[in-house]
């Protein structure tokens, strides 16, 4: 419900919020300028500084001393009203000065668009929706991060996403200043914000009328500090009953100019003192700093409205578009999804349409709108992501409560497969919740509880398989999200190994493809169109196929190469293409970021963690440790002689610092172990460098994975440490198959 108001708000409101915005983050550079334009001030009265402005500018009517500390004399020369600009350390007048043209317009426009009174609504309006916006965001900001708590964690998703999330973390403080006090102001405007009018004090009756005194010996002009005030009025010339009009920080009062005693004085009410507070928050007039990081945090916002228009687009470009899906109480196959950013529902459009063909009754919806019960249904099957820190995707939060009232039929079965990212800590815990509350609902089980990680089509297929198997036919899920256009890649050269032990792998490098490079790739001195880092994944679609298989990337752009570390598996389409590559043959495709598996830069240890093809990112990281951050490696093979992938490279960077330390571990010799095993007799080492602030970046088999993190927990077990806090730190990555 918040996103989707969230999302409307912003859509409604985008362009006049932007443009409010744009031309706040203007105005804020005005009480910056000010600041370094005006002298610093000294410790003049205004007694002595009104004494010395108007010998100077004998025809003087009024001084103003704005926020920003500039002092403004304002006198008649006989052709009008003029303005110059006055020393607050000397009273010294520093030359003719008049309000900038381009701050005057910026000012009205942002005021009111130029539109008087209904552009005055429009600004407030707008002020409104960046405080609901700035709101709202932050609690689905900390909804999708797992918690308040973890508001400043590393965020996932995709580039606009993570954007997103990193704009709205710097600014949202600053936009909620600025729109709350927009707002505050815009009230005061239309008179409905009470007890804000400056302080009306009555002319006094009790003027001496005698010849007016020197300035600079009133003494109530005298007790008052320069930097108290805020507007001092001469009296008329000629006219000894007038008076100094006095507006301070305080209040504002009348002085006697023949005695200099004060006539009257009335304070600042509250609301007038909270008034001025609110105006100096939104314009930074007297903070100019402060002034300055509202300006930063408001050009943050067209950036927001521009990526948040892209997750719109791209949440409305995937929602399902099912053919067939009949009424609920005539199906006998019932698909329930829970999705956040509606990919989950791509899965369940390619289950619904195969289903469909094999001549099942379909009805498709959200978990939301489970029914009290499904009379026809043989099978119902749950596909659900989880959001955050465990949490139900928006459209499955009311599911715990509406399956309270579900009446199951007799012989009706259910399966339910999980999707999520394993470098999650409570990785697809909502769809474990969900299996185990239809299980406490008296429903039978048609399948074991699966999950699928980082929507792996290759994982979703073979799940179809053993559906299919279940419902006693054949059920092919090809499931094949919009492949992003590819490049052609010529292998260059490879090199072989495990043969010996049955486990044939192959290391690939492929030349980059000859592209246009822009203006900025040449400044930054990049010769390659194509971009990519270790860790990232290059999707390669075989021959004839249209689902990519994707491998985690060994070399980065920069090294002008592409290398890949594949296993040959037997049956497998594309690993047993790429095996059968012979240099200057060619392959198509494309890069998919992969940020989220990254050691972090300085100076803390990084531990890594790999066996067999797994190793190939982390080969990428060693080779491109040229600061000599503290790496340490643990590697598992199966043979030293016959798989042990990359010994040039971690002999030079040991030798060269690039590597801190590596320990190794083979399977296949006597005495034979696996990473795990080598990780956990390390266990002081490991305690030593995670108390070091070390990170730990784990990549390989499931399997693997698993036992790396029993290890793990074992060794940080004495000091109170666990992989799950770690991983909710962003010091446990996994990029896991």
């Amino acid at each position: 419900m918040i996103r989707r108001f969230h999302s409307l708000a912003g859509l409604a409101a985008g362009v006049i919020v932007a443009l409010m915005a744009i031309t706040g983050a203007v105005l804020s550079l005005q009480p910056v300028l000010d600041h370094l334009a005006t002298p610093s001030s000294g410790s003049m009265s205004v007694a002595a500084l009104a004494e010395a402005v108007s010998a100077q500018l004998p025809g003087v009517t009024r001084i103003t001393h704005a926020a920003s500390g500039a002092i403004t004399a304002y006198y008649d020369a006989g052709a009008g009203e003029l303005a110059a600009s006055i020393d607050p350390a000397t009273g010294n007048v520093l030359g003719a000065t008049a309000p900038s043209p381009v701050f005057a317009f910026f000012t009205e426009l942002h005021r009111s668009l130029f539109l008087n009174m209904n552009g005055r609504v429009a600004s407030g309006l707008a002020a409104l929706a960046i405080t609901v916006l700035s709101v709202s965001g932050l609690v689905l900001l900390a909804n999708r991060l797992g918690g308040w708590r973890k508001l400043f964690t590393t965020a996932k998703g995709t580039l606009s996403q993570r954007l997103h999330v990193e704009l709205a973390r710097m600014g949202v403080l600053g936009l909620i200043v600025s729109g709350a006090s927009g707002i505050a102001m815009s009230l005061n405007s239309f008179g409905l914000l009470p007890g804000t009018d400056a302080p009306m004090t009555a002319f006094p009756s009790n003027v001496d009328g005698g010849t007016p005194a020197a300035i600079s010996t009133l003494s109530a002009l005298q007790g008052l500090d320069l930097s108290s005030l805020r507007e001092l009025t001469f009296p008329y010339l000629g006219d000894v009953t007038d008076v100094f009009s006095v507006i301070t920080a305080n209040g504002q009062g009348y002085v006697d100019q023949g005695t200099g005693a004060w006539l009257s004085f009335t304070p600042n009410g509250l609301g007038q003192t909270i008034y001025e507070t609110i105006y100096m928050l939104h314009t930074g007039q007297g903070l100019w700093w402060f002034g300055a990081l509202l300006g930063l945090a408001s050009l943050s916002v067209p950036a927001l409205a521009i990526t948040g228009g892209l997750i719109w687009w791209v949440r409305r470009r995937n929602q399902p578009r099912l053919v067939g899906n009949v009424p609920a109480r005539h199906a006998d196959t019932i698909i329930l999804v829970g999705s956040e950013g509606n990919s989950t529902w791509g899965f369940a459009t390619t289950l619904h349409a195969a289903l469909t063909q094999a001549g099942h009754k379909v009805h498709a919806a959200a978990m939301n709108s489970l029914a009290a019960s499904y009379p026809s249904a043989r099978q119902i099957l749950v596909l659900t992501a989880t959001y955050g820190d465990g949490a139900a995707p928006a459209s499955a939060r009311n599911f715990a409560a509406r399956l309270r009232h579900f009446t199951p039929v007799p012989g009706q079965r259910f399966a339910v497969l999980g999707f999520g990212d394993r470098s999650f800590a409570q990785f697809c815990h909502f769809a474990e919740e969900t299996q185990q509350a239809m299980l406490d609902r008296g429903l039978k089980q048609l399948l074991t509880y699966e999950s699928i990680d980082r929507q792996s089509a290759q994982s979703f297929a073979k799940w179809g398989n053993d559906l299919g198997a279940a419902l006693g036919h054949e059920l092919t899920l090809v499931h094949a999200p919009v492949v992003p256009v590819t490049s052609t890649l010529a292998l260059l050269d490879r090199t072989d190994f495990g043969t010996e032990v049955q486990a044939p792998t192959a290391v690939l490098r492929f030349a980059l493809p000859a592209g246009e490079v822009g203006l900025i790739d040449r400044l930054l001195g990049r010769t390659q169109a194509l971009r990519f880092e270790p860790g990232d994944l290059v999707g390669i679609v075989p021959p004839g196929e249209t689902i990519p298989r994707y491998y985690s990337l060994a070399s980065s752009s920069r090294d002008d190469v592409l290398e890949i570390c594949v296993r040959k598996v037997s049956g497998g389409v594309c690993s047993e293409f790429l095996h059968g590559l012979e240099p200057g043959q060619t392959i198509s495709a494309f890069i998919k970021r992969n940020p989220d598996f990254r050691p972090q830069p300085g100076r803390a240890p990084v531990i890594l963690i790999g066996a067999g093809t797994g190793i190939g990112p982390l080969a990428g990281f060693v080779d491109g440790n040229r600061r000599h951050q503290p790496y340490y490696l643990y590697f598992g093979g199966r043979d030293p002689a016959s798989d042990f992938l990359y010994a040039p490279l971690w002999r030079a960077a040991l030798a060269d610092h690039r590597l801190a330390g590596l320990a190794t571990a083979f399977s296949r010799v006597v005495g034979g172990r696996y990473v795990q095993d080598s990780v956990r007799e390390d266990a002081a080492n490991i305690r030593k460098l995670v108390a070091s602030g070390a990170q730990i970046l784990v990549c390989g088999g499931r399997d693997m994975a698993a036992g790396v993190r029993d290890s793990i927990d074992y060794c940080l077990a004495p000091a109170g440490e666990t992989v799950t806090g770690l991983r909710a730190k962003g010091r446990y990555l996994e990029d896991v198959y």
